[in-house]
C-alpha cells in the first residue's frame, strides 16, 4: 500500500463519519461582497502610506529612464 493511499485510509477512519457530509448552514443572511470589503478598509488608512509609495515609483522610474541623470540632480 502506498504512502498516499495508506493516508486516505487514516482520514477516512478518523474523520470518515463527517467527510461527506454537508457544510453546516448558516442562520446568518449572506453579506455582500461590497459589505465584506468594507470591513478591510481601515487598514488602508495609513496616512500618507499610498503618496509614499508612489513617489518612490516615481523616483525609481526616473533613475531608470534618465540614464542616471535625474539621480545625480538629486542627490548631489
Amino acid at each position: 500500500m502506498s504512502l498516499w493511499e495508506e493516508t486516505k485510509r487514516v482520514t477516512r477512519e478518523k474523520y470518515g463519519d463527517i467527510i461527506d457530509g454537508d457544510r453546516p448552514k448558516s442562520r446568518r443572511e449572506k453579506m455582500s461582497r461590497y459589505d465584506r470589503a468594507a470591513q478591510f478598509a481601515p487598514f488602508a488608512a495609513l496616512t500618507g502610506y499610498h503618496e509614499s509609495v508612489e513617489d518612490t515609483e516615481n523616483e525609481y522610474a526616473l533613475q531608470n529612464e534618465g540614464g542616471g541623470v535625474v539621480s545625480e540632480t538629486f542627490y548631489d
